[in-house]
């Protein structure tokens, strides 16, 4: 997977002192994406963050990762947080990913012998708000899906099961616009690969399963006639492999259609995914290894109740709540 080049401020001149920061940034980009395997989304993302850093301990005079002290990482919390480096300010959560992206370079060049100490271990991220992921209701993911499929043509049927499959799958949208035909296990299950290039075998419902055989049978052999022949099992109107735009577009018309007046995105789709089957008592477990999370922390999210639905189990189980 090629990595891209660094590109630092025109304002930093340009010294052998950068290039030796600039060179330690690549070796860990590599690293992160060669040895470790994961996504070009995501390198391309720590890259962002790390850019950032890079030009913040320069700013500070450091020519090299082993100068840097805790004080300076504390200092570029403190600066993303506010704003205050020159780029936009950060929410905390995105603050908490560009430290996490920090601390996996620092403990990388601990480990290659780049540095001796690992001056981020004990700086913490700014306190989040543990917020419920917003979930739509069993209705509305009907309404969303029925008004996908509403048209002529082999758009809508596309579409219908393109949105059918998110929900069925709780797959993140660039694993299902990265699925190829062959990913599909006779309509009845598909082969995801997640991050870190995990792969994880997802059964599918019956709705999902007549929304794909539709669309395989009815829609696709006409996209794939406008272009060169791909493996992808969603397809563009030029025939090559969809991108997340163009099904981000299908879903946000789709909702518009459905008369959705919340912000719906193709995470919902898996937040929903999760949020239901828990409340119609699957295993935490058994969630996790759904959705291809590494801890079950991460599911655990949505095992957090309302306080709706606290009240209402009180009102039904406590025999002098009335």
């Amino acid at each position: 997977m090629p990595i891209a080049s660094v590109h630092l401020p025109s304002s930093r001149p340009a010294t052998r002192a950068d290039d030796g920061l600039d060179r330690a940034l690549r070796d860990y980009l590599a690293h992160l994406s060669v040895e470790r395997g994961l996504s070009a989304n995501t390198v391309a993302a720590y890259r962002r963050d790390l850019v950032r850093y890079l030009a913040y301990v320069d700013a500070a005079g450091h020519r090299s990762l082993g100068g840097v002290t805790e004080t300076d990482v504390t200092g570029f919390v403190e600066a993303v947080r506010q704003g205050t480096d020159g780029g936009r300010p950060l929410s905390a959560s995105s603050t908490a990913r560009a430290l996490a992206a920090v601390r996996g370079w620092h403990r990388f060049a601990q480990a290659e012998g780049l540095t001796v100490d690992d001056p981020s271990a004990d700086v913490r991220a700014p306190t989040q708000l543990r917020r419920l992921p917003h979930a739509l209701s069993v209705d509305d993911v009907a309404a969303l899906l029925d008004a996908a499929g509403t048209g002529d043509g082999p758009l809508p049927l596309r579409d219908r099961a393109l949105l059918e499959l998110l929900y069925a799958t709780g797959a993140r949208i660039s694993e299902i616009v990265g699925l190829d035909v062959d990913g599909v296990i006779d309509a009845a299950a598909v082969r995801l690969l997640g991050k870190g290039s995990k792969e994880r075998v997802v059964p599918v419902g019956s709705f999902a399963r007549e929304a794909l055989e539709a669309y395989l049978v009815r829609a696709r052999p006409a996209l794939a006639a406008a272009g060169r022949g791909t493996a992808a099992l969603f397809l563009n109107t030029r025939g090559a492999r969809m991108s997340r735009q163009t099904a981000w577009a299908a879903l946000q018309s789709a909702a518009a259609r459905a008369g959705l007046t919340e912000h719906v995105s193709p995470h919902t789709l898996r937040h929903s995914f999760a949020t239901h089957l828990l409340s119609g008592g699957a295993d935490v477990r058994v969630v996790q290894e759904l959705l291809g999370h590494a801890s079950v922390t991460t599911t655990q999210i949505y095992t957090m109740v309302t306080p709706d639905a606290l009240r209402e189990v009180y009102a039904a189980a406590h025999p002098r709540a009335r």
